[in-house]
Order: structure tokens, then C-alpha cells, then sequence
């Protein structure tokens, strides 16, 4: 990994310790993340309070996924022209405030708007949260270091839903899945205004509006349509009309900040920078890996092994701390080894690890079928994760870093939505096959080893990928 010949002549952009920001940081992250999956467990109860229908209940989760990955540009632009402080701040005020609301619903609609209020509050920090990283941290080692821990924080956040949504649940109440962010949001606000100084970026930029509705637009869009593969088929209008629309918007949105936009929300000459393009490209790929590693697994050790959600939770818990530490220690290392050899090591461990969980079935142990290949998946996303990360934001100019982070976090995003969208339609697909003379159990098993199979296809893609990143050179 390089890092651009100015970086250290930036000013630092925080009037507390580093610590202290890097823990803003991480805590922030740790919430965006928790706040995706934490529902999840909660949601029988939510349907049986509110008096949800089936087809409403799922937009509780997607209202959420949807704006976040809709505004994540918009949210990285935004932390560029204001301040990641004034972002934070506000982000933590609106997902709070949100919470607040979605925590006091007495009807579906209400909660379902709060849900998609908080994904624009996540939409504004997450980006907010890199930036502050990318411009705090400008020392390489430093700066791996503090990606290994904003990546560490995200990756337990998902993990830690499903045992924290089901045991707040179980003792409290749903609701309380949403207000325990209330106190945590008032707290982080505080530190926000207080650890990281406001914006002085001599800009006069304004927000490039047509590049905001149209980028904004065509990625909810395409999202919502990939969502809507789930219960229609890819070749149905609910899904087919939305992708198109949302691509169409894209396109437009390519062609305004090539031509026409004066100060574009999303520079293009940013592709220009190999670690931006290369990054994102493979972050997109590792959308597919995550959801098959976390959501997949999931569901193999509920409707396959017989486990509760909670239970699940409780059984991915070894690789979740495998992950961090991995993670940690792999940012040690990157200033000295560069990206490529991580994520090459890392793909190793996805071909391996998924290949090995491939061959779980029905009859499997936890041990030896899904513990030994998640914790090698889990090695697998600690090389590569915070790396991926790192490469795609490292050589940011100073007034980018914004946006640069929205980049990296939607390519995530997108592809963890439309992996998602792919690889239930592969194990539907497969399962619906193997239905005729084999058991409904033996038939989601073998659709869920079809799933691990493509992951494993996908960390082969991310290995060719990387080779188009330059060698590493020291010093």
C-alpha cells in the first residue's frame, strides 16, 4: 500500500487524542453494522406486536439496507463539503432520533419509516467515519493499523446481532432493540463535537444536485429491484423494470459528472487512482463472500442443523473473533507486505474454507463440517477485508476522502445486496432440483453447498483482480 506524497503534510482534523477518534470511529462503524442484523431475531415478535403482514414485515430490514446503500455517495460527498464532525453529528442525531421512533411505533408504517430514516443516518456516517480515518491517521503504519480496527469493529457488529437481538428480545422487548441506541447515539454525539475539529477546508464547493437525485436514485433503485428478486423472478417486472431504471439513472448520473457537472459529487478522475478502481472492484466481489459466509452459514445451522437463531449466533461467534484478530494483525502487516500477497493469502483461505463447507450435509457435525472452514473463511475476511479497504481509500486527495469512503462502503454494499439476491436464487434453484427422492432438509443442504461453492468462485475472482494492483514497494 502507498500513500500519496502529501499525506503528511495534512492537518490533523482532531482536537482530541487518536485514540479517542479512532474509537469514535470504531464505535460509529460498530453501530451502522449491529443495527443491519441486530432485527433479524426480533422480528416474529415485531409482526406479532404490530400486526405486520409477511411481505410488509421485510421491508423492517430492507427500508434500512436500501437507503443506506441509496445515500452512501451522497453521505461521502456531504463529509467532503461540511466536515466529517458536522456529518457525524448530524448521522448519530438522525439514526438516534430514528431509533427513538421506530423503538415508540404502534403501527407498521411508523417503524418502517424509522427504519428507512436510520439507513440515512448510517448513509451519513459510514463514509463520515473512513474520512476521519483517512485524514487522521496519515502515517502508514498507523493508518493500517486504524483500518484493521474500524474493520475489526464492523465485522463483530454484524456478528454480535444475532446474539444481542435475541437475547435483548428474549429478556426485554423488541422495542429495546432500537432504543439502546438512543443513550449510545447521545454519547457519541458528545464525543464527535468534542474529539474531532470542525472543517476547514477553504472550499466553496456547492452539492452538485442532479448527480446527487440521479446517483442517489439509480442506486436505490437498482437495489430494490435486486431486492425484489427474492419473491419474483428476474425475469418479472417488479424486478426487471427497477434494475433498468436504476442502471438507466446511472448511466446518466456517469454522463453528468463527465460532462456536464461543474464540481461532480463523485469525480471520475478518481478511477484514475489504480487502488480506487482495483479496491472497489474486488470490495464489490467481497460483497458476495460476506453474505455467503455470515447470512449462509446462518441459515445452514438453523434449517439444516436444527439450531435456533440465537443458537446460529452463539455457533459463529469462534469465527467472529477469529476474525478480529486476523484483522488486527493483518494491519500490522500491510505497510510491509502490500495488499497483493493479503489478498491473495486471504483467497486461499476463501477457496479452501468454502470448498470445505460445500461438502457439509444433513449429518454433519458442527466441529469438523462448520466450525473448522468458518474459522478458515474467517482468517480468509481478516486478510482481506480491512486490505481491501485500505487500498480502495489509501491514496485519497485530502478533499475526497469523503466521497472515496462512500465509494468503498457502496461497492460493499451493492455487492453484499446483489450476492445476496444471486446466490438464495442459486440455492433455491438447487434445492427446488434435488426435491424429487430427497428429503426437504437433504434438499436445502445441497443448495446451500451450491452457495459455498460460488463463494468460492468469487475469492478466485478477487485473487485474479488483485493482480492488477502495482507491486508493493517500501519506503
Amino acid at each position: 500500500m502507498t500513500s500519496t506524497s502529501t499525506a503528511t503534510q495534512r492537518a490533523r482534523p482532531h482536537a482530541g487524542p487518536a485514540w479517542l477518534v479512532l474509537s469514535l470511529a470504531c464505535a460509529c462503524q460498530f453501530m451502522v453494522i449491529l443495527d443491519a442484523s441486530i432485527v433479524n431475531v426480533a422480528l416474529p415478535s415485531v409482526r406479532e406486536d404490530l400486526g405486520f403482514t409477511p411481505t410488509g414485515l421485510a421491508w423492517v430490514v430492507n427500508g434500512y439496507l436500501l437507503t443506506f446503500a441509496g445515500f452512501m455517495l451522497l453521505g461521502g460527498r456531504a463529509a467532503d463539503l461540511f466536515g466529517p464532525r458536522r456529518m457525524l453529528a448530524a448521522g448519530l442525531l438522525l439514526f438516534s432520533a430514528s431509533s427513538l421512533a421506530g423503538g415508540l411505533a404502534t403501527a407498521p408504517e411508523v417503524l418502517v419509516a424509522a427504519r428507512v430514516a436510520q439507513g440515512i443516518g448510517a448513509a451519513m456516517m459510514a463514509p463520515a467515519t473512513l474520512a476521519v480515518i483517512n485524514t487522521s491517521f496519515t502515517e502508514p503504519d498507523a493508518r493500517a493499523k486504524a483500518f484493521g480496527a474500524w474493520s475489526a469493529s464492523g465485522g463483530v457488529g454484524g456478528m454480535a446481532g444475532a446474539v444481542a437481538g435475541g437475547a435483548i428480545t428474549t429478556g426485554l422487548s423488541w422495542r429495546w432493540v432500537f432504543l439502546i441506541n438512543v443513550p449510545i447515539g447521545a454519547v457519541l454525539i458528545v464525543v464527535a463535537m468534542m474529539s474531532l475539529a470542525g472543517a476547514r477546508t477553504g472550499r466553496r464547493e456547492s452539492l452538485d444536485l442532479t448527480g446527487a437525485v440521479t446517483g442517489t436514485a439509480g442506486l436505490a433503485a437498482l437495489v430494490y429491484g435486486v431486492m425484489q428478486s427474492a419473491d419474483h423472478g428476474w425475469t418479472s417486472a417488479p424486478v426487471v423494470g427497477p434494475v433498468v431504471a436504476g442502471l438507466l439513472l446511472l448511466v446518466v448520473f456517469t454522463v453528468v459528472e463527465a460532462r456536464f457537472a461543474t464540481q461532480p459529487m463523485v469525480p471520475l478522475r478518481l478511477f484514475r487512482i489504480r487502488g480506487v478502481a482495483v479496491g472497489n472492484g474486488m470490495l464489490l466481489l467481497f460483497g458476495g463472500i460476506a453474505i455467503a459466509m455470515w447470512y449462509f452459514t446462518s441459515l445452514f445451522l438453523q434449517n439444516v442443523l436444527g439450531y435456533s437463531a440465537l443458537q446460529a449466533g452463539l455457533g459463529q461467534t469462534p469465527a467472529a473473533v477469529t476474525f478480529m484478530v486476523i484483522a488486527r494483525w493483518a494491519a500490522a502487516l500491510l505497510p510491509r507486505t502490500g495488499v497483493r500477497p493479503l489478498t491473495l493469502a486471504g483467497s486461499g483461505c476463501f477457496l479452501a474454507g468454502f470448498g470445505w463447507l460445500s461438502l457439509a450435509h444433513a449429518d454433519s457435525g458442527y466441529v469438523t463440517s462448520v466450525l473448522g472452514p468458518t474459522l478458515l473463511i474467517a482468517v480468509g475476511i481478516g486478510l482481506t477485508f480491512p486490505t481491501l479497504m485500505a487500498a480502495s481509500t489509501a491514496d485519497a486527495p485530502e478533499g475526497d476522502a469523503g466521497i472515496i469512503g462512500g465509494l468503498a462502503n457502496t461497492a460493499g454494499q451493492v455487492g453484499g445486496s446483489i450476492g445476496l439476491a444471486v446466490l438464495a436464487t442459486a440455492a433455491g434453484t438447487r434445492a427446488a432440483v434435488e426435491a424429487d427422492g430427497r428429503s426437504p432438509v437433504d434438499a436445502l443442504a445441497a443448495g446451500y453447498d451450491l452457495v459455498f461453492l460460488i463463494a468460492a468462485g468469487l475469492g478466485l475472482a478477487i485473487a485474479a483482480v488483485s493482480l492488477l494492483l502495482p507491486r508493493h514497494r517500501r519506503g
